[in-house]
Parts: structure tokens; C-alpha cells; sequence
């Protein structure tokens, strides 16, 4: 560790101390410690876990998307154990629910974790001085809804690997990966891509989408075909940002080998979406995919595989914009945005997390939060970090502790000065809480491609 970082360490593990003897001074943090269950009357389960030596601070964690045909619905407190470890250790109370149902929770989700905070504090007696809301995946998103709708209730709120895009944002960006997969890998197939009745059709449109894909990666102009669609499924080269690969066959092949396992997951999960919007919610009609595919991260990477392959660039992507017809059903659009969309209109401070390398919520879902939330003239209350790791929500212990311990100074000092927004500081805050590492950087996300 650098003198420089060294020094940070130190001075930021002083502000934590003091942080946590503050909180720990607090009435409120008397000897109440265990394990605490309940549920709803619509269903919704929560457990809870309280540290003997509470600091005074409640935390309402939101978990990520359970598939609604994978079976079982379970509350949880943490992202993992090492995590629900490190955050009793620094005297947080923890709690979070099931949501009343499995898939895709979120028009439900705000509500079931507030209420479940409420019967959490009602069985354990619990006084606190802060509550703060943090949440992983389409967790992140429940939490985003959180900051801008209880603020009469939560202090903060850290979304991490989020899906801050928004229900129908998000279906958009796989759609037009879904299309071009259709279009140029499956010509004459016409594939399923949107508008599943029934589960069964989601998962056969997925098995068909994968098989071109794998059918693809067999030529030269089908690799580089596969590589256009990764690129419109936000996916990059599956390695940390500083060991980023030289060679475009080996990038195009872990393109390849993300793309078929985001296709697996992401096409059963239309359904859910689709089921609960009440119909396709997405649309490409009108898209100029060349303006589109001109933002992309794998730009560089796209065109030189098709030098390669001796195919026309252009002459895909106008035949993907030729090609684009598909309109959403009538209603479903304002259905999804009204239940699962952001206006950045934020009610308390928050802070996101984000990996660069995520194949199910891409990092640049962060430029676009930051636009909404620069929109409604709420800058001074986001800070946004990105950690260098590939993998969904793929964030150490250390990192998600960093974040709370920063949010946390946020809430109680009025500003952003414990950290402010130097990936530097954060790395030496994460260092002084806990050694399973951190890997902050100072970079920011690249342009959103699924903004209609």
C-alpha cells in the first residue's frame, strides 16, 4: 500500500471509530441481541438479526430477483454470510423480507420491506437513531424506489449491482440483443423474442436463441455476429478492466460464453416482467440500430471481427433497423414504468455500487441513474463508486461495508467529506473494516444503450 493510501487507512479508520462510538453512545443501543422472524398477513416473510452491541443503526437489506419457476421465496438479511458477519460485527442490526411473492417483486417490494422494518421494530423494541436501506440486483432497483418514496422513514440508501434502468429500460436493452440474435444468426427462423404466454414458450424462445448463438460461434461472420449481439446485451470481455485481452478471439469468446448464459437466465425472466406489466412492455419499431450500436463499449471490438470476417457492419445494422417492428401491447408501458421505474427525484442521500463487468445489470445503467437524478436537480445527494470485478453483484464484504460506513457519515455530518468521491478513499475505508479486499476505481460508466 502506497504512504499516500496508507495514510487515508488511518485517517478514515479514526472517523469510523468515531462514527461507531457515537452510534454506540445512543440509548437506544441497549442489549438486544438475537434472532427475530415474522410475516405478514399477505404473505411476506422477514427475519431479522440483532448484535448484542447495536450501534444504533437499523439496516433493510433488499434481495435481488428470485425466478418466479425456480421455486422458493425466502427472506434475507444480507447478500451473503461473510457480509451479514462483518455488519453484525460492526453493530448493525439487520433486516429484510421475502416479498409477497417470488419473480419479479418489485411493484409489491417497497411495500413489503417497509412493513416488514415496522413489525421488525414492533417484536424487538428497537429505538434507532438511523435506518438505512441497501439492496442487491432487482434489489437495487426496490431500494432506489425506496429513496425516492420513505424518506419519512429511511436516512439513506445504497442500491448495488441495480437494475436502475428500470423495468422497462431493461427489457428494451435485451430486446435488442434478443433481435439481432433473430435477424442475423436465425434468418428465416423468426424467433420468439417478446410476448410469452406461457412459461413454456419463454424457455423454448430461450433454448432456440441459445442454439443460434451456438450455431454462430462456429464461422468467422457468425462470430463476429454473436459479438454485435453481446455488444447490444451491454457485455464485455468477462476479465477485470486491467487485464483487459489484446487479442479480439479470445475477447469475442468470452463475449460468446456470457451471451449464452444471459440469454438462459434473462428470456425466462421476460416472462415474469411480461406477466407483470400485463403484456410485452418493450418495443424496437423506430430504433436506428447503427446510432444505437455507435455508443457501444465493444464498438472497436465489434468492427474489427468484421473486418475480419470480411463482413459490412453497416449493412447489418441497417438490416437490424429494417427488421425492427416489434411495438409493445397497449398499457404495459405505463404499467412497468409506474411500478418499477426512477425519476431521480431522491428523498436522501445515496450511494451505488457497481462492478464494471456485469452480465445482468450492466454498469451503464449507472450513467443513466445519474442522468435522472441530475434531471430532477438531486446531484448533491448521489455519489456513485465502481468497483473493478467481474460478475453479478460480484462485491467483497469490504466493499459492501465501505459503502454503508459511508452512507452512514453522509446521513450523520450532512455531507459527502468521509469519502467524497475518490475510489482512493473508498479502497482505504473498505481496508480498515475487514481484509477480504476492494477493488475500487476511479472510472465512469459509458453510455446506457437501452434509453428509448
Amino acid at each position: 500500500m502506497s504512504t499516500h493510501l496508507r495514510r487515508c487507512a488511518l485517517a478514515l479508520a479514526a472517523a469510523a471509530a468515531l462514527l461507531t462510538a457515537g452510534a454506540a453512545a445512543s440509548p437506544a443501543a441497549a442489549d438486544t441481541g438475537g434472532e427475530y422472524s415474522g410475516s405478514l398477513s399477505n404473505g411476506t416473510t422477514w427475519l431479522a438479526s440483532v448484535p448484542s452491541d447495536w450501534n444504533g443503526t437499523v439496516l433493510l437489506y433488499s434481495h435481488g430477483y428470485t425466478p418466479s419457476f425456480a421455486g422458493g421465496n425466502w427472506a434475507s438479511v444480507a447478500p451473503d454470510g461473510g457480509t451479514k458477519a462483518l455488519l453484525l460485527g460492526e453493530g448493525y442490526a439487520l433486516v429484510g423480507s421475502s416479498y409477497r411473492s417470488a419473480g419479479w417483486a418489485v411493484p409489491t417490494a417497497v411495500d413489503d420491506q417497509l412493513q416488514s422494518l415496522d413489525a421488525m421494530l414492533a417484536q424487538t423494541g428497537l429505538d434507532p437513531d438511523h435506518i438505512l436501506a441497501y439492496g442487491t440486483s432487482m434489489g437495487g432497483l426496490v431500494t432506489g424506489r425506496i429513496a425516492e418514496q420513505a424518506g419519512d422513514v429511511i436516512d439513506g440508501a445504497m442500491p448495488t449491482c441495480g437494475l436502475m434502468e428500470g423495468g422497462v429500460d431493461l427489457s428494451n436493452y435485451q430486446l435488442d440483443g434478443a433481435h439481432a440474435i433473430d435477424v442475423l444468426l436465425a434468418p428465416g427462423q423468426d424467433l420468439d423474442i417478446e410476448g410469452y404466454a406461457t412459461l413454456g414458450e419463454a424457455f423454448a424462445a430461450s433454448g432456440a436463441l441459445q442454439a443460434a448463438v451456438q450455431a454462430g460461434q462456429q464461422t468467422p461472420e457468425g462470430r463476429a455476429r454473436v459479438a454485435l449481439a453481446a455488444a447490444l446485451y451491454h457485455l464485455s470481455d468477462g476479465v477485470r478492466a486491467a487485464d483487459a485481452p489484446t487479442d479480439p478471439a479470445v475477447a469475442q469468446k468470452s463475449l460468446y460464453d456470457q451471451l449464452l448464459g444471459t440469454i438462459g437466465f434473462v428470456t425466462p425472466g421476460r416472462f415474469d416482467i411480461e406477466a407483470t406489466a400485463g403484456g410485452n412492455a418493450t418495443w424496437n419499431a423506430g430504433v436506428d440500430y447503427k446510432k444505437l450500436f455507435a455508443q457501444s463499449a465493444d464498438r472497436a471490438l465489434v468492427k474489427e471481427l468484421y473486418r475480419q470476417a470480411g463482413l459490412d457492419l453497416d449493412a447489418d445494422l441497417a438490416q437490424l433497423t429494417a427488421t425492427a417492428d416489434v411495438v409493445a401491447d397497449p398499457g404495459s408501458v405505463e404499467t412497468l414504468r409506474a411500478s418499477s421505474g426512477l425519476t431521480g427525484d431522491l428523498q436522501m442521500p445515496v450511494l451505488t455500487l457497481h462492478t464494471l463487468d456485469d452480465v445482468l445489470a450492466p454498469v451503464q445503467v449507472e450513467q443513466e441513474y445519474a442522468d435522472d437524478v441530475r434531471g430532477a436537480h438531486r446531484t448533491d445527494l448521489l455519489r456513485q463508486f465502481r468497483v473493478d470485478s467481474v460478475g453479478h453483484c460480484n462485491f467483497t464484504s469490504a466493499e459492501i461495508a465501505a459503502g454503508i460506513a459511508a452512507l452512514q457519515s453522509r446521513v450523520e455530518t450532512g455531507n459527502w467529506g468521509l469519502v467524497g468521491q475518490s475510489a482512493d478513499r473508498m479502497n482505504a475505508l473498505a481496508a480498515s473494516l475487514d481484509d477480504s479486499g476492494s477493488a475500487f476505481v476511479q472510472t465512469k460508466p459509458g453510455e446506457f444503450l437501452g434509453d428509448r
